[in-house]
């Protein structure tokens, strides 16, 4: 991201709508408008339903510079509140992105009933407070026109309904098909997907054969045409709420349950025993105390046990589980009990987000994204070293990275006796793994920084680190 000599940060992945776009100042997140955005966002400000939409912060927090800064080449531009950690769509469970599906569709709605509309219907136009999501892309709303249809149509099946239909209707997880395009998945890809009898699934014939059949009539026909053809027919506002409502009542129908997953019960079926976890749980507690409020990376959360004992602490908790099921189960959890500051994300850690889009920059990496004062990484250090044949340093190396200088590392080794150690070398040829061992995890520990604290678990085969980060 290049700063200017003002301080000014242009967001790499803020381009795509040449009305508007995206920079940072002095800490702040800026929007800078055109003369067109700048009318229609003042339209915008000026209405009850936007305003209703701030105050349940359903969409960011956001108001203008009075008056416009005269060192930016902008008509206007707003201030936004900051999200506590941006992450992508492939990162989040599939109730987290079905929730998300359901905003954007309740504030679309809000919006036509209002005169308004969306030029955009991405998934990317939404992030997380917590287990809450919240509309961002405030620079998308725009005057409807009477015998135009929503334009964001095509991107919100592609990043929101196709994702949907995909793990719902055939039980495949949408992650890796979002994580492998930007622009989400293909009308053709789909249909593909759902021929024969899965053309009666719901959602199928209309929203995939229909959409795409269209799309490949329309594909010499250009945007001014294809109005023209819709007002010719009567299509009308009506009509477009109309729309909305039955996406909206299809997605509701869509609440889908990942399948079981070994990880789903780890708590119960795990090496610990009550003391061992008492431990562990005083441990976790007593080092995010002594860093501060913050972010927080729980790396290898399951059921977020030690994300909620680290909340009690942190200002937000970043909870990274491998396993979507299990992350799934979490984010339900949490959107329950209303939880604000803890966000769970899908994630291999062996395997992790990289830069993604334009220039392998208009989405960030998890590494770029994350700097967090406190890295908890329990249980987790055999799975990528041992599981995953990653050398014990390089996992080292990533767990610093991730955090910030000065901040706090609480990893836990376990023992190559360890029960769980065990299982995962049986697996392995004999003496693949001659550095793992506590006094090579230790010395490499000392590379990194001043360990402050270290506590043997009651069981004797697993020991808690605390690690000032470059201290």
């Amino acid at each position: 991201m290049a700063v200017s000599d003002t301080g000014v940060r242009v967001e790499p992945g803020s381009f795509r709508d040449p009305g508007n776009r995206i920079f940072h100042r002095h800490g702040e997140v800026l929007r800078g408008l055109d003369d067109r955005s700048a009318r229609d966002w003042r339209a915008l400000a000026a209405s009850d339903f936007f305003r209703d939409l701030l105050d349940t912060g359903k969409v960011c927090g956001t108001e203008e510079l009075i008056p416009t800064p005269v060192d930016v080449p902008w008509a206007a531009v707003l201030r936004h509140e900051r999200i506590p950690f941006v992450s992508h769509p492939y990162e989040w469970s599939y109730a987290m992105l079905r929730d998300a599906a359901l905003l954007h569709l309740e504030i679309l709605a809000a919006a036509l009933a209002a005169g308004f509309t969306t030029k955009d219907g991405s998934a990317y136009n939404l992030q997380w407070r917590g287990a809450a999501p919240v509309f961002i892309d405030v620079g998308s709303f725009e005057p409807a026109r009477d015998g135009e249809p929503w334009a964001g149509y095509r991107q919100f099946c592609q990043t929101l309904l196709y994702p949907l239909l995909l793990q719902a209707h055939l039980g495949l997880d949408f992650q890796p098909w979002l994580r492998s395009r930007i622009d989400g998945i293909e009308p053709d890809q789909m249909r593909r997907l759902f021929g024969g009898a899965r053309r009666l699934r719901a959602g199928a014939l209309t929203h995939v054969h229909l959409h795409g059949a269209m799309q490949t009539r329309n594909a010499r026909a250009s945007t001014t045409d294809v109005r023209a053809q819709l007002r010719a027919a009567g299509y009308s506002r009506e009509l477009a709420v109309a729309t909305v409502r039955g996406l909206a009542k299809l997605v509701r129908r869509l609440d889908h349950r990942p399948g079981e997953s070994h990880w789903a019960d780890y708590q119960r079926t795990c090496a610990y025993s009550v003391p061992d976890r008492r431990t562990k749980e005083q441990f976790v507690d007593r080092a995010v105390a002594a860093t501060g409020p913050g972010l927080v990376l729980d790396l290898g959360a399951n059921d977020g046990r030690y994300a909620r004992i680290a909340a009690r602490h942190a200002d937000h908790v970043v909870a990274v589980e491998q396993d979507p099921a299990v992350a799934d189960a979490l984010y339900r959890a949490l959107r329950d009990e209303r939880e604000r500051r803890i966000l769970p994300l899908v994630m291999d850690l062996a395997d992790p987000s990289p830069g993604g889009g334009w220039r392998g920059v208009e989405r960030a990496s998890f590494a770029d994204r994350a700097r967090a004062d406190v890295v908890l990484a329990l249980a987790l250090v055999h799975h990528l070293a041992i599981g995953r044949n990653i050398p014990l340093a390089e996992v080292l190396d990533q767990l610093v990275g991730l955090g910030t200088a000065g901040g706090t590392l609480v990893v836990e080794f376990v023992h190559p006796e360890d029960p769980m150690a065990r299982r995962l070398l049986a697996n392995k040829p004999d003496g693949l793994f001659p550095d793992y061992r506590r006094e090579t995890f230790e010395a490499l520990l000392t590379r990194h920084g001043r360990i402050v604290r270290r506590v043997a678990l009651p069981s004797g085969t697993r020991k808690l680190y605390q690690v000032v980060v470059g201290g």
